[in-house]
């Protein structure tokens, strides 16, 4: 009896201790996590594209007629204004074919104005007074022809700019229309650049290009596009040529420079934002992130579309996603749907591991 009392005493105090019969939930404790704020494209920067400065005029400057070169007055470099003289052809040929055609000319002036005098007078035919007054206009067209020529051995400027390419020298024989020399145009520096076809097919929504130089950290420069190809090259990349606007010294800035150019995508009924690439995954043939919600302390999945990748490490979404929301930076793989979880609080002087 004294036996079985003391039992019963032993159970009772292993019950009491180990809370016999009663079954507790373990409670899922958070777990931290890396957040990021979503954030509007304006927000978040712009588009980039790597391009290179290109003249807004290249010209390859050619004689009219043909004939040895006597001089070639430039070099590669030089600055040269409209209508300065750059070459010369060596013009004795021409010399000798307009004194033959001016003599040529004043012998066939006369006759024609002795029988328009007559003509006048009654004493002659009105057959031979039209031919007296069309040979004396062929002969003039000839005359004024080879005056041209005469002028056009002095090869001048077609414009303000600066000597590119010196092809030919002097002492060489060119044949009329080969370039002696290449030279691009002053001021109106243009920016080339090549973007994607993901770019390309919403140009419309691109706005605010400017571009930037190494030489000058500290300024950007507002563009505007002046022209876009319509077929894309053997890269399937599209051409678009911006020119640099506004009052600037472009003296420093000249063809062949490379440069960094810029845009802003802007809204178009959905609203683009930016969130770290690392955010979106794919699950069931869908691309979601994970959104944080602050009040409940739970994460939920949502479905998401992608536009593009940026070189940041950053993705643009087109819908989905309003910016001011917040989602699971890193680790999504780890979570699931109503997880609850705490972000990592930022670092700080005070907080450098983030942790506090």
């Amino acid at each position: 009896m004294k036996k079985n009392f003391l039992g019963l005493i032993a159970a009772a105090t292993i019950c009491t201790l180990f809370g016999c019969g009663e079954k507790k939930e373990k409670t899922a404790e958070a777990v931290f996590v890396n957040t990021a704020d979503v954030v509007s494209t304006d927000k978040a920067g712009e588009i980039s594209w790597p391009g290179r400065t290109k003249a807004s005029e290249d010209v390859n400057v050619a004689f009219r007629v043909s004939g040895p070169i006597k001089a070639v007055y430039v070099n590669e470099g030089d600055h040269v204004r409209k209508g300065q003289i750059i070459a010369e052809l060596d013009d004795r040929d021409y010399q000798v074919q307009l004194g033959a055609t001016q003599a040529e000319y004043e012998h066939s002036k006369a006759d024609a104005e002795r029988v328009i005098a007559m003509y006048k007078e009654g004493n002659t035919t009105a057959s031979n007074y039209d031919k007296a007054r069309y040979g004396l206009k062929q002969i003039t067209e000839k005359l004024n022809n080879h005056r041209n020529q005469l002028a056009d051995t002095k090869l001048k400027s077609p414009i303000d700019g600066y000597i590119q390419t010196k092809i030919h020298q002097a002492g060489e024989t060119v044949g009329a229309g080969m370039p002696v020399v290449s030279m691009f145009a002053d001021g109106n520096t243009e920016v080339e650049i090549f973007i994607p076809s993901s770019d390309f097919s919403r140009m419309e929504e691109l706005h605010g290009f400017k571009c930037s130089f190494d030489i000058f950290p500290e300024t950007t420069f507002p563009l505007d596009i002046v022209r876009t190809s319509k077929e894309a090259n053997a890269s399937q990349l599209y051409t678009v040529r911006l020119r640099i606007k506004g009052d600037y010294d472009m003296k420093k800035i000249t063809p062949g420079m490379t440069t960094m150019v810029y845009a802003s995508v802007s809204e178009n009924g959905n609203e683009n934002v930016c969130v770290p690439s690392t955010a979106v995954f794919n699950k069931d043939n869908k691309t979601e992130v994970f959104v944080f919600d602050k009040e409940s302390g739970t994460v939920k999945e949502r479905e998401v579309v992608v536009s593009a990748l940026k070189t940041d490490g950053t993705t643009l979404i087109t819908s989905g996603l309003k910016a001011g929301e917040t989602v699971v930076a890193t680790g999504t793989r780890h979570l699931t749907e109503g997880q609850k979880v705490k972000p990592i609080p930022a670092a700080t002087e005070s907080n450098v591991g983030g942790m506090k």
